[in-house]
């Protein structure tokens, strides 16, 4: 069963230059370490980074409340495997409210789609879940 639907788009620039304006700040505040290590080492750091822009806030959008309640950038990594499939590592409060939003029963899994095709960033999400078999 279908729990959220999330799409983001963002613009390039955008981020480039909140990163320009703002610096480590920026990065600090929306980027876990993994992530900015991934981004760093991609030929064009900026479109990485709006990627998982986009990427986290589609989340929210599909999680249903934005980031009222104590969701934080940080809580939601963006994360590939070795075939560069992307994913989310979540942890606290994002965690939860994903815990909170699966029924009784059931496993969620979120499916992330990136692109990007200069300037705009793209990440489209869908969250499910599945029955465990128990209850």
């Amino acid at each position: 069963m279908i729990l959220g639907i999330g799409s983001d788009l963002v613009d390039v620039n955008r981020i480039k230059t909140a990163y320009e304006r703002f610096g480590e700040r920026f990065l600090d505040k929306i980027f876990t370490p993994r992530e900015r290590e991934y981004a760093f080492n991609q030929p064009r750091p900026e479109r990485a980074f709006a990627k998982r822009f986009a990427a986290k806030e589609a989340l929210v959008k599909a999680l249903g409340s934005g980031f009222r309640g104590g969701l934080s950038w940080q809580e939601m990594e963006v994360v590939n495997d070795v075939l560069g499939k992307p994913s989310f590592a979540l942890s606290g409060r994002t965690l939860q409210a994903l815990q909170e939003k699966t029924p009784y029963g059931h496993q969620s899994q979120i499916d992330l789609s990136l692109s990007d095709d200069y300037p705009y960033a793209l990440a489209f999400i869908v969250i499910s879940a599945n029955p465990t078999g128990e209850g």
